[in-house]
């Protein structure tokens, strides 16, 4: 009899115990209810930090010196004698990065940040090996984005010319190496420490010193010699909100149904041997997606931390409404009812698909951007055999997708009711793949993932393999019908799916995999507009203000 999984205490958990009695009581493990408490205490910190700490009512200094004292305060509470870790990795990059050579600097700290992380994440394995309770990884993996994202700016900013890189990487440069207080404050600031989101160093810059209520100019000018003014800075209370009861819901989905679909039953023998193969399918489909919901809460609420202390706000859309998408991980609704997986990977872990596209894609030969992404996302990871099985199947699987929406969709879109049919069954195949491709990765296990596929017969992989290398001989695609026809390609064959797939993070490390180059372009294009063009609704400028000043000090907010 297969039996629900019970939120057991882990002995190698080095963090506080101080709430135990808390934890006994709700039904969860302490480190769980830690991150709770610290989550929850970092909302309501925000808001303070928001309106007390306001940068026109103090210095830039005591915003940086309390966000980062409130991160090292929440990863000691989390995490203890471990908590040495937090500290150590950004205080080795630092030194590298005042030492180096700009030239050579994002090189040396890439090396230092993942041979640091890597070394943690061997470590994790080796004393607490398939444990999902809460870790220094997390926060770690974290912080590696933030330094590497930093010293690639630095180069950026101080060796390349602005011909040679694209409107984002102008936007992030930078061009003065950051003090101490600067520097651990991005690393350690209490918003994202626990679960992010990324945010790129020069966005928290100008968010502690205002300089994210500027409408920036038309072009990439700096404000020294480009015409800016101030906009009206709006609550944050409607959108955090939202995202806090959405958090919400989903701990309450992964509460109620990972007990109904734990992972743990799918390497028992009795589950192996005694369902049928469409069951097996829809268990892992299930427990997989139960695991999801566990990122979508942290995520979730991690953003909403960020909105209400006024991070992530870019400005308003052209009918006056605020926007605080800046460094939004997840959109929920369309990852899980994206019809194909371009759709889905878009919106699961933008940051760090930023990263990856940030670091890699955009730097390296297009013939090796592919290799070099995957191999820095599996890393970025870990070592769990689980992970590159999920990685390699999900290659697999996104391949025969590309080429199965090639030969049958355009046969669908003559009328409304096959074009909604041709979608309804593309989101339930997405779901299906989803976790046939995924279930590794939660489980971790090679050999535990291998015997589950082999009593799947490895029907997917065989579909895939016929749909890549057979069917392609007797179904004309769509690109080969219209020719015959003497037509025109259409723009929907240009649009090619990205070769990017997996069911927990890999979704977002794989979205910078096979972009083509007018995809980069135009993510080039949005991310700099995001940034650098936000818009304001008529009358949007701050009271108080007359026109558009034309220097820095013109603009800056009032200090204490």
């Amino acid at each position: 009899m297969l039996e629900s999984p019970k939120f057991i205490e882990n002995d190698c958990y080095d963090g506080s115990r101080m709430f135990t009695w808390l934890a006994d009581m709700v039904g969860l493990s302490v480190d769980l209810v830690n991150f709770l408490i610290c989550q929850i205490s970092a909302l309501f910190l925000a808001s303070l930090f928001r309106s007390w700490l306001h940068p026109s009512k103090v210095s830039y200094e005591v915003r940086h010196a309390f966000a980062l004292s409130l991160g090292l305060a929440f990863g000691y509470f989390c995490f203890g004698q471990q908590a040495i870790h937090i500290a150590g990795l950004p205080a080795i990059c630092f030194i590298v990065i005042r030492t180096q050579d700009p030239r050579i600097v994002q090189r040396s700290v890439l090396l230092v940040a993942m041979g640091y992380l890597l070394c943690v994440h061997l470590m994790r394995q080796i004393y607490d090996y398939g444990s999902y309770a809460l870790d220094i990884t997390g926060p770690l993996m974290i912080i590696t984005q933030k330094v590497t994202s930093l010293a690639f700016s630095i180069h950026d900013g101080f060796v390349r010319k602005d011909e040679d890189m694209t409107k984002a990487q102008q936007y992030h440069a930078i061009r003065k190496m950051p003090s101490a207080l600067e520097y651990f404050s991005y690393v350690w600031h209490f918003q994202s420490l626990m679960a992010g989101p990324l945010v790129f160093y020069k966005d928290y810059i100008e968010f502690v010193e205002g300089y994210n209520l500027l409408k920036r100019p038309t072009s990439n000018a700096t404000l020294d010699n480009g015409r800016s003014e101030l906009v009206v800075e709006p609550s944050p209370t409607k959108t955090v909100i939202r995202k806090v009861l959405g958090s919400m819901v989903c701990a309450f989905i992964f509460m109620k149904f990972v007990k109904i679909y734990p992972v743990k039953n799918m390497k028992e023998d009795d589950f192996i041997d005694g369902n049928s193969i469409p069951y097996k399918i829809w268990y892992a489909m299930m427990a997989t997606t139960c695991i999801r919901f566990k990122y979508y809460h942290a995520w979730l609420l991690a953003d909403a931390i960020c909105n209400n202390s006024g991070l992530g706000f870019t400005g308003y859309d052209k009918d006056g409404n605020a926007k605080w998408d800046l460094i939004s991980n997840i959109n929920v609704l369309s990852f899980e009812f994206a019809s194909n997986m371009r759709d889905a990977i878009n919106n699961w872990n933008c940051g760090t698909n930023r990263w990856l596209r940030t670091l890699v894609y955009e730097r390296v030969p297009k013939k090796y951007g592919t290799l070099l992404t995957f191999a820095l996302s599996a890393v970025w990871h870990g070592f769990y055999p689980g992970y590159y099985l999920t990685f390699a199947t999900g290659a697999l699987m996104v391949t025969a997708g590309r080429t199965a929406r090639r030969m049958l969709r355009y046969r669908f879109q003559s009328t409304q009711f096959t074009r909604m049919f041709y979608d309804i069954l593309t989101c339930i195949t997405t779901r299906i793949v989803m976790g046939y491709t995924t279930f590794p990765f939660v489980m971790l296990e090679f050999m535990g993932s291998i015997k589950l596929y082999l009593r799947f017969y490895l029907c997917l992989h065989l579909i895939s393999l016929v749909t890549i290398f057979i069917l392609p001989r007797f179904i004309r695609g769509e690109q080969r019908a219209q020719r015959s026809s003497g037509t025109d390609v259409t723009a929907g064959i240009a649009e090619s799916e990205q070769k990017s797939f997996a069911g927990q993070p890999l979704l977002a490390a794989q979205n910078d995999l096979k972009a083509n180059q007018q995809d980069v372009a135009d993510d080039d294009k949005q991310l700099f507009d995001k940034h650098a063009k936000p818009t304001t609704a008529a009358g949007a400028i701050a009271p108080g203000t007359t026109g558009a000043p034309n220097s820095e000090s013109d603009v800056r907010p009032r200090r204490g």
